[in-house]
């Protein structure tokens, strides 16, 4: 007997209620059919965080037509940008160096939503349609369990007797004919794609070739950047405590304030200009290589911008130790510790340091390069007479005398010293 028929029948008389992360798709339009088959009262939930085109009122319906006795299609975007793209901006979030995290910090929102409707519900199960061999299984799972952990997760592509009854594609619609369960009739793009309002992620099928390049047409959110404009845009983006709060575009300045639109706008101005693109082969927590193919205009602008302006207002050794706090993040982040208490740590560190990144920073946007032209803060740290080569000393607050230097030099290179005599007498170099 499989997992999910040993925890629907625990209790003859009432269903146990399960809140499934429902898309409407193929995967999980199964997934509710054959959990309300084996004995469950399936709610559906669906997370609006930005995804292009989508209709909830007809996922909604489908969901009811298949089976579910309830189906809430929540509109995250708000929180997801607040309470998670800012924060992986103000960190300067970047996986293995290049990637932006746009669906790993999407999960931890998505989980906390269906948790808060399976309490409603009075729902002991979760589940979800996350593949055994990809990240987001342990993201959901690990945010559920941090949240609720007297909720249970129940996961289709890991339970024997579902994966013996669906073993590809074909078996997965012969099901839907025989449950009558509609099916986009549209055929299927040879790729996978993850999208929200911070990015879309391409990969699987064709794109699992790591030398196969993309398609141009396969790309929503940039345009081709030897096609963007050959004018490009200037822009000025101004952030207090760390956070963006105003864009504006220098052309026509129009400027944007609330957190979500301020963003929408960063996605547009740097989507058109061919910004944030990368093809990448990143480490899945589960110890796999994937080949990934994302697309983060605004996240790619905004993590530029908020990284120069650290230059001009924060402390050096701050800078240092944020800077390895970022990496923590990141890996915490893509591995599905967001609620970890290791990461709340982190978190408020980085909003200790990030109380005086205030000011504002202009940028040029031109054909996929996002370069700074410049800079300012009234809480900056720079001093132009102090770093000048023309210009002795650097006021009595500094007292900065450049004949200090020597001292300095000297014994900083003392253990230098002692390293190239140790060497010279072992190895007799």
């Amino acid at each position: 007997m499989s997992e999910a028929n040993k925890k629907a029948k625990t209790d003859g008389s009432v269903k146990p209620k399960v809140v499934l992360a429902y898309s409407g798709g193929l995967d999980t339009s199964v997934i509710l059919k054959w959990l309300s088959e084996k004995g469950f009262d399936v709610i559906c939930f669906c997370a609006n965080v930005g995804q292009q085109g989508e209709d909830f009122t007809a996922v909604k319906a489908k969901a009811l037509s298949c089976g579910a006795i309830a189906c809430h299609c929540t509109d995250l975007r708000k929180e997801f940008v607040e309470g998670y793209v800012f924060e992986s901006v103000k960190c300067n979030a970047l996986y293995e160096g290049r990637y932006l995290l746009g669906t790993s910090i999407a999960r931890p929102c998505i989980a906390k939503e269906q948790i808060r409707i399976a309490r409603e519900y009075g729902a002991m199960y979760v589940a979800h349609g996350a593949t055994g061999k990809g990240n987001d299984q342990v993201r959901f799972e690990m945010c559920a369990q941090a949240l609720a952990p007297e909720i249970t997760t129940i996961a289709p592509w890991r339970d024997a007797e579902f994966i013996e009854s669906f073993k590809g594609r074909k078996d997965l619609l012969a099901y839907c004919t025989k449950h009558g369960i509609p099916v986009d009739a549209k055929p299927k793009a040879n790729y996978s794609i993850d999208e929200n309002l911070f990015h879309t992620s391409y990969e699987s099928g064709m794109l699992e070739d790591a030398a196969v390049s993309p398609d141009e047409s396969m790309f929503k959110m940039t345009t081709d950047p030897k096609k963007a404009s050959d004018v490009g845009d200037k822009v000025r983006i101004h952030f207090k405590a760390g956070l963006p709060v105003k864009m504006t575009t220098l052309s026509d300045n129009k400027t944007v304030t609330d957190p979500l639109e301020l963003f929408l706008y960063a996605n547009e101005v740097a989507g058109r200009n061919g910004c944030g693109r990368i093809d990448i082969v990143e480490n899945r927590f589960v110890g796999i290589k994937s080949r990934g193919i994302y697309e983060t205009p605004g996240g790619t602008l905004l993590r530029a911008a908020h990284l120069d302006l650290e230059g001009i207002t924060m402390d050096r050794e701050v800078k240092r130790i944020t800077e390895s706090l970022a990496l923590e993040f990141s890996r915490l982040c893509y591995n599905g510790f967001w609620f970890a208490p290791e990461m709340d740590l982190i978190r408020n560190t980085m909003d200790f340091s990030q109380k005086d990144v205030e000011g504002s920073v202009e940028l040029e946007l031109w054909k996929g390069n996002i370069t700074v032209l410049g800079r300012e803060s009234p809480k900056s740290l720079y001093s132009a007479d102090l770093a000048s080569m023309d210009i002795e000393g650097g006021g009595e607050a500094m007292d900065y005398n450049p004949a200090d230097s020597q001292g300095f030099i000297r014994i900083n290179s003392v253990r230098l010293k002692m390293y190239s005599a140790l060497r010279k007498k072992f190895d007799g170099k």
